[in-house]
């Protein structure tokens, strides 16, 4: 069993010097489906096979299928090369802010609607695992995205879309972050985001919004403090602060069927800021792994 060689670092010359032919685009991806040639035929589950007609593509012995190694990832029939691929899956998960599509419609010289499917599949693949609940202190609050509406004070939500977030607070400051947009803030709609993110185990500190008061019965540690204008969540504010202003200066906006997409991306690059070396073969192992995206 030998190690797949990964992409490691954020050195744009490194990228562009490692990733210089196609033949090294279906091989990262062939190593990354077939590791250590965990093979087996789409069609009729055999487990032996030769080479493809096409490269780095593998052909079943038994039924001939011949599959490449772009078959079943979110590769499959993209609409330009994997050169152009793999540069803007690069560029929006090194660079701290990300790329909106019409910069990488501009540097790439594709049609934006183009970049901006393309970019909606990568936030897919941006998906928090789930696999690893915060367990600890959190803190938690909503916010909304968008203008203030004339005359509305409160939880009303209006044009407004309304999020939750979840900062795991730790002794250097502040550990991982999630958010996930919600249609009210109610118990109903808080409890699937604590259910997925939060340990029943952690210590939970909220403001004293009564939507929270059922969810005691299930995560007993939770407690609720006076906000005093956020004073006392100064870590949230501030997060809630800099989510605005990337929204705000990189996307200008975002519908509320594509909010969770941005806020994926954005907490993506957020958890692995301290270990972006690893970030980009993370995520295109995640291309490679998830299921096509039919846009």
């Amino acid at each position: 069993m030998h190690e797949r060689n990964k992409f490691l670092g954020v050195n744009s010359i490194k990228f562009y010097n490692t990733f210089n032919s196609d033949d090294v685009y279906y091989k990262y991806i062939s190593a990354i489906k077939w590791n250590d040639n965990d093979y087996h035929c789409k069609r009729c589950g055999h487990t032996n096979y030769c080479k493809g007609t096409r490269p780095f593509s593998r052909r079943c012995t038994k039924c001939k299928y011949d599959e490449s190694p772009t078959s079943g990832t979110m590769f499959d029939k993209c609409k330009f090369s994997l050169h152009l691929a793999f540069h803007i899956a690069f560029k929006i998960s090194t660079k701290k802010k990300g790329m909106s599509s019409l910069e990488l419609s501009q540097e790439y010289e594709l049609r934006q609607k183009t970049c901006w499917e393309f970019k909606w599949k990568i936030q897919q693949a941006m998906q928090s695992s789930k696999q690893h609940l915060i367990n600890g202190l959190v803190h938690v609050d909503e916010f909304y995205i968008g203008g203030e509406e004339e005359g509305k004070r409160g939880r009303y939500k209006g044009e407004k879309k309304l999020v939750i977030l979840a900062l795991e607070i730790v002794e250097s400051g502040v550990g991982r972050a999630y958010a996930q947009f919600i249609e009210d803030a109610s118990c109903a709609s808080f409890r699937p985001f604590f259910e997925t993110y939060i340990s029943k185990d952690a210590k939970i500190i909220t403001d004293e919004w009564r939507g929270y008061i059922p969810l005691k019965k299930d995560f007993p540690n939770l407690e609720q403090v006076k906000s005093d204008e956020g004073k006392n969540f100064k870590d949230l504010h501030i997060h809630i602060m800099n989510l605005k202003g990337w929204l705000r200066g990189i996307h200008h906006h975002c519908t509320k069927e594509r909010l969770q997409g941005y806020l994926d991306e954005y907490h993506f690059r957020y958890n692995r800021r301290s270990n972006m070396e690893t970030i980009f073969d993370i995520l295109i192992k995640r291309m490679v792994l998830n299921n096509p995206i039919r846009l």
